[in-house]
């Protein structure tokens, strides 16, 4: 069965708490709708900061959440001076500190990780897939620089899109692009 892959370029989910810190009273305003149902690009940036670099121009992802999550490759990483954990989105454990610049404020935190790869899938979807007794897979991605990945985890909510995420150094390792697909190796 071939799934639709999206490359997840570096961005940044935000509490309401810091949202006000770094926008003030501005509100979040949507620029487009992304793959995953009430999800969407916002038009707000941010800078990204360490005494190593700066990434400018980072994109806030909404709604707000609980949480204030910086994702980011392993090259941002580098050109940042982190170590930042391979987590789950949500899972901050161990995540590296960084200074997220607004146009009103600044906020310093344990937020930056690199996203693990995933697959999003609703629960009738998992069923269909036979994926029941697993909480992760193994995917092969299609095309001219075709690649396989292990350790793709299983994301499973009834409000899911079906859809593979991968970031952007994996994406670019094998020339996928958003719109590929690939396909589960049991």
């Amino acid at each position: 069965m071939q799934i639709p892959l999206g490359v997840s370029n570096r961005h940044l989910h935000l509490n309401t708490s810091d949202y006000q810190t770094l926008f003030g009273e501005q509100p979040l305003i949507k620029r487009n709708d992304l793959s995953q149902p009430g999800q969407f690009a916002a038009e707000q940036t941010v800078s990204l900061k360490t005494d190593k670099g700066q990434i400018d121009k980072v994109r806030l992802i909404g709604p707000l959440r609980p949480y204030t999550q910086v994702e980011i490759s392993q090259t941002d990483a580098y050109k940042l001076g982190l170590n930042p954990p391979v987590r789950d989105s949500g899972n901050l454990d161990q995540a590296a500190v960084i200074e997220i610049i607004g146009p009103q404020g600044n906020v310093t935190k344990a937020a930056a990780i690199i996203a693990a790869r995933h697959l999003h899938l609703t629960p009738a979807d998992r069923k269909r897939m036979n994926l029941e007794n697993t909480n992760e897979v193994k995917i092969q991605l299609l095309g001219e620089k075709g690649a396989i990945f292990d350790n793709v985890r299983l994301k499973v909510d009834e409000n899911y899109a079906l859809e593979c995420h991968l970031d952007t150094d994996e994406a670019n390792s094998c020339l996928a692009k958003t719109g590929d697909w690939v396909e589960i190796l049991q």
